[in-house]
């Protein structure tokens, strides 16, 4: 079970939050926190990981369906990140039990704001960019928050597993 924290505007688009005082993400990659791009033609959602800022880009539409469809989409960023396939199954299930909750961190907040930004510039930059491309990239990027780490959520990620593993 994983609890999904959105931001108001992507809120606005999946419903109502449930009480999660007592509630833990039972996943590897902890709680994800998730936001809203309003991108044209096609609005995006941004998915960050909190326990390693991995970021997961896909379509928003349709809203309704978002976080039925995350998993597959999280399982095609941990391939593409050559994790093993047991673990990618496990975060896969993981995440199709989900509570939605509002955000608790300011800091993660502005990670995923700073990885909009990003994916903003580099879809600019490179039209022909897909959205797992586009995640690949920005995972590479170096993150305030785990510079005391592995800086980046690639090396983040692949720190996690070698301890898991």
């Amino acid at each position: 079970m994983v609890i999904v924290r959105a931001t108001r505007k992507l809120l606005q688009r999946l419903g109502p939050v449930s009480a999660v005082e007592e509630q833990e993400s039972t996943s590897l990659l902890g709680d994800w926190y998730a936001t809203l791009l309003p991108w044209r033609p096609r609005q995006v959602a941004l998915l960050v990981s909190q326990t390693t800022l991995l970021p997961v880009l896909m379509p928003l539409a349709p809203a309704a369906t978002l976080l039925d469809r995350f998993p597959e989409h999280l399982a095609a960023v941990l391939r593409a990140h050559q994790v093993p396939e047991t673990v990618v199954r496990q975060e896969a299930a993981e995440t199709a039990d989900y509570t939605l909750a509002t955000t608790a961190s300011r800091s993660l907040t502005g990670s995923m704001n700073e990885f909009a930004y990003l994916a903003q510039a580099h879809r600019v930059a490179d039209r022909d960019s897909d959205l797992l491309a586009l995640s690949l990239k920005l995972a590479t990027v170096p993150c305030g928050p785990l510079y005391r780490r592995h800086v980046s959520p690639d090396r983040e990620l692949t720190a996690l597993l070698q301890n898991v593993t």
